[in-house]
């Protein structure tokens, strides 16, 4: 089964990388809308919700993940380590949203895309290659 799971993460992490790699010969870019754009406070609430609560990663990695390493920990070390995940997920995610906003001009760019999809499809394939030689 570990061999099944082995190589069924390799043949993925081909897949990836190869398309990642033809992604990076075709000419896009982020195009952004100019304007004002209206977005109430409760379609808001619902897109976050949307993309949080209904996401199954969502219960996978704090539930099973984080629950599993935290609850490992000895005496007070769970409640620091699930304080240092909450601190985690808040700089990650602030960094995602803020990050996105600056880095918008340089991914209108299509180079900039062809550079980020070149180093994901080399990355891919490197990990694909470690993990069938293992």
């Amino acid at each position: 089964m570990l061999a099944l799971a082995r190589w069924g993460g390799a043949a993925f992490l081909v897949w990836y990388g190869v398309r990642s790699l033809r992604a990076a010969f075709r000419q896009q870019s982020l195009v952004t809308a100019t304007g004002d754009i209206s977005l109430t406070a409760g379609k808001a609430a619902l897109a976050v919700l949307g993309a949080t609560l209904l996401n199954p990663h969502t219960y996978l990695d704090t539930v099973v993940l984080l629950g599993a390493i935290g609850g490992q920990q000895p005496g007070d070390g769970k409640y620091w380590f699930a304080l240092g995940a909450v601190l985690n997920a808040t700089l990650w995610f602030a960094a995602l949203g803020f990050g996105a906003r600056l880095l918008a001009p340089l991914f209108a760019r299509p180079l900039a895309w062809q550079v980020m999809d070149t180093l994901i499809g080399v990355i891919m394939l490197l990990l694909a290659a470690n993990l069938a030689l293992a």
